[in-house]
């Protein structure tokens, strides 16, 4: 009995750093709120692989396990771009009022993300749609990179009110998108069954030793394209 409270301890965690993310958001400390992002997904790693490795799986955990992501991956990346749209800037002109309510579409298309994977059984080997996960890494690089990157041309594009209009938009859409995208679960070692996965993560260690934080930025968009060229199939 006490085995089976492992994965929703974990679980817990990883919504307690959803709201510690929220939080730190409010106050601009966006540095802080992606730690509590990452520690979210270390969370969310560890309670499914608790849950295979004690052999407790659970329709209370599955149901807790997307109410605390919408909270971490969906809910926190809403309020992150709300937040950055506060500190657009279109030249000395302040941008309509109404475009930051833009950022609360995140959450509304993960929600319906979240609620159409419980309920759909094409993705076990793969995914159909932006994984609510990778969608919030993606805004936070977008965020981290304007506010700390200290290049002002880059600030100037990232913070555009255009550009997060179309991130809003463009990363919501994604999130329910009928697109099949590779997930980094291997299920053998097999190089042609794996090299899509093998290629991403040579590319990834490549573009963060070169280019450090803003390798974040391409990261996702990598994912997109190598999904398509190596486009998964069920089996």
């Amino acid at each position: 009995m006490l085995k089976s409270l492992v994965p929703n301890l974990l679980t817990l965690s990883n919504l307690a750093c959803g709201l510690l993310g929220i939080l730190a958001i409010l106050k601009g400390d966006f540095l802080t709120a992606a730690y509590l992002c990452g520690g979210s997904l270390i969370f969310d790693f560890m309670d499914g692989f608790a849950a295979r490795a004690l052999g407790v799986h659970s329709e209370l955990g599955k149901q807790l396990d997307s109410l605390a992501d919408m909270v971490s991956f969906g809910v926190v990346p809403g309020f992150l771009l709300f937040k950055l749209f506060g500190l657009a800037e279109f030249g000395a002109e302040p941008i309509p009022d109404f475009l930051k309510y833009l950022g609360l579409l995140v959450p509304l298309f993960s929600a319906l993300r979240l609620a159409k994977f419980n309920i759909d059984e094409r993705q076990s080997d793969y995914f159909i749609g932006m994984p609510t996960p990778a969608n919030a890494l993606f805004i936070f690089a977008v965020a981290l990179t304007a506010v700390h990157s200290g290049n002002e041309s880059l600030k100037a594009i990232l913070l555009h009110p255009v550009l997060l209009t179309g991130l809003s938009i463009g990363t919501s859409i994604l999130l329910v998108a009928e697109l099949p995208l590779m997930s980094l679960k291997a299920k053998n070692v097999k190089w042609a069954d794996n090299k899509g996965r093998i290629i991403l993560l040579a590319i990834i260690l490549l573009l963060v030793v070169t280019l450090r934080l803003r390798a974040a930025l391409f990261i996702i968009p990598l994912y997109l394209i190598l999904s398509l060229i190596f486009k998964p199939t069920s089996k």
